[in-house]
């Protein structure tokens, strides 16, 4: 195929000058990717974690189509619709605590930043004028928008370039430590009357290293939110609806966020979708006879219905089917399989949690080629920066896993 076809497609973190010509996909099936010239490609990430359920997944499917001859979209401005009253019904049951008030959106970035201005705005409605920054944590990554970007890793991540025209926000060494839980108090103790929230993803910092953290942080985190009156965000996009081996990760703390977003994974991978919610006393600080005290923010297609209806069939599946053992046992053939990785010299570190592994290198001196490498093999891998990582839907099979895990090490060890 002709490569002018691609003239007018300009694509995300790529420099189009040296790009490689990109692969046509024709169709989707389950864990796999089928080109335009017939190749199946095994995918090892669900398209950026977001098909935890596989590709083409016919109750969501059949959901669609269902929804699609009724409604495909009404503005959510003065008007509701069934499928938003229902997602939203079934994202507060599941949910812990009073986390029950829904706002959709349909990208996760969009929820982010609808947290961080709930959170500011929340504290402006009363009267605390000074409490507008958010903190966040090195190797943390909540979006590409310019908000979002005020709040990701200012060295490691993407968004380097813009640091001089960011909004100017507190980001801190996530207190993973004794000496660092001691930095982070001594902190904020001398700037919690500025700050508005604490934000973070829990258990795993996603695109910015995938790094890993335990329960315990996150409870130190409530902890110091609580006793400094901030507010505390998890950023669940990547690891909510069942990544991390449990449906949140805020489970496995057994602590309650004030604010929570959810996107990936919440359509099953089907259509742009996400959410931000809140408790009862967030979303009280909004209720007054004040106009201005109202969240004064509404994307065009919020909870597009279409979408809706893919986030109720993909929150019905984690009902049909046993998605926790799948995970566990993805889990178990990861340690297993990437573990040979750990003796190779330019391996600095292999690690899972739930479905996810982590092969760290020391350096990749050629990206590019590394992912071809991959293709070569048949297996849809995307490194980046030093990181190879493995985020399979739960669905995958375990010889299908196996020649992931496979075509890593055969690739690295030469």
């Amino acid at each position: 195929m002709s490569q002018s076809i691609f003239k007018n497609i300009w694509l995300p973190y790529t420099q189009m000058q040296t790009c490689n010509t990109p692969i046509i996909v024709e169709q989707t099936q389950g864990s796999r990717i089928i080109l335009k010239d017939g190749t199946e490609l095994i995918d090892g990430i669900a398209s950026w974690w977001t098909a935890c359920h596989g590709y083409n997944h016919p109750y969501i499917a059949d959901q669609v189509k269902s929804q699609l001859e009724k409604m495909p979209h009404i503005m959510f401005g003065g008007i509701v619709h069934e499928p938003a009253l229902m997602l939203a019904e079934k994202l507060s049951n599941l949910l812990p605590g009073s986390l029950n008030k829904v706002f959709f959106t349909e990208s996760g970035s969009v929820s982010v930043e609808v947290a961080m201005k709930m959170a500011i705005q929340f504290w402006l409605n009363h009267n605390q004028l000074n409490k507008t920054k958010i903190l966040s944590f090195y190797g943390g990554y909540h979006g590409d928008t310019l908000a979002t970007m005020a709040v990701c890793d200012p060295d490691e991540g993407m968004h380097s370039l813009f640091k001089e025209v960011l909004p100017k926000q507190y980001i801190s060494a996530l207190p993973s430590t004794l000496e660092l839980q001691k930095y982070f108090v001594n902190f904020l103790e001398h700037h919690h009357h500025e700050i508005a929230a604490i934000l973070v993803e829990p258990l795993v910092q996603g695109a910015g290293g995938m790094l890993f953290h335990e329960p315990e942080v996150l409870s130190f985190l409530r902890k110091q939110a609580d006793h400094y009156d901030i507010l505390l965000i998890f950023d669940e996009i990547f690891t909510g609806l069942g990544r991390t081996g449990s449906l949140f990760a805020c489970n496995q703390a057994e602590i309650i966020p004030d604010i929570i977003t959810l996107s990936k994974a919440l359509s099953g991978g089907t259509m742009p979708l996400a959410a931000t919610i809140a408790q009862d006393h967030v979303y009280n600080g909004f209720l007054s006879d004040q106009d201005t005290h109202a969240l004064m923010h509404g994307p065009t297609f919020m909870a597009n219905p279409l979408a809706c209806a893919c986030g109720n069939a993909s929150l019905d599946l984690f009902n049909n089917y046993d998605w926790f053992g799948n995970v566990r046992s993805i889990e178990s053939q990861l340690q297993q399989e990437l573990a040979p990785c750990q003796q190779l010299d330019q391996v600095k570190n292999v690690r899972v949690k739930g479905a996810i592994g982590v092969v760290e290198l020391y350096k990749i001196t050629n990206i590019n080629l590394l992912k071809q490498q991959f293709l070569a093999q048949h297996v849809w891998i995307r490194p980046f920066r030093n990181i190879i990582y493995l985020t399979p839907a739960f669905t995958i099979s375990s010889s299908e896993l196996s020649h992931l895990t496979q075509t890593i090490y055969k690739v690295l060890a030469g």
